[in-house]
């Protein structure tokens, strides 16, 4: 695994992430006949909220995103992206991990939308999340804190 690491979102990143989703989307939106590279990029910027997002760097550049919105009932894990060359190279697990495993210290809900046929929703099931509604666009997935059983 590449040499990575992850630091708190400024607003002066939100130019970099909305390129970033527009092309990591890209192919799922096509395929379902909803890509338009303004909208998706502008969606971004509408919904940034740099105090729930971090950047995730490798090699000290700008590899990814992810954020963990607070809700009334669990965290949404949004924006969720990491450059193409990097996927499969187990920086998105590792990500993943530490972000949940923080939530069930917490004993936190959370909550995540993924495109239909996306990819990355295997990633999400491996981690516990399971399908509570979808639609023909969307799968809303949902994950219940894990309990860690103390020894015995």
């Amino acid at each position: 695994m590449a040499d990575w690491g992850m630091r708190p979102a400024s607003v002066a990143d939100v130019e970099a992430v909305a390129e970033l989703r527009a092309v990591v989307m890209r192919a799922d939106l096509e395929r379902l006949g909803r890509y338009d590279e303004q909208r998706v990029q502008q969606r971004l910027r509408n919904g940034f909220t740099p105090a729930h997002t971090w950047v995730i760097e490798v090699g000290g550049a700008f590899a990814g995103c992810v954020a963990l919105r607070p809700a009334e009932d669990a965290h949404w894990l949004e924006h969720f992206y990491l450059a193409p060359h990097l996927q499969g190279s187990g920086i998105g697990t590792a990500v993943l991990r530490g972000l949940l495993e923080r939530c069930d210290r917490d004993g936190t809900l959370v909550r995540l939308d993924v495109l239909q046929g996306s990819p990355a929703r295997r990633l999400y099931e491996r981690h516990g999340f399971v399908v509570e509604t979808e639609d023909p666009v969307d799968v809303f997935m949902v994950r219940e804190p894990v309990v860690a059983v103390a020894d015995a």
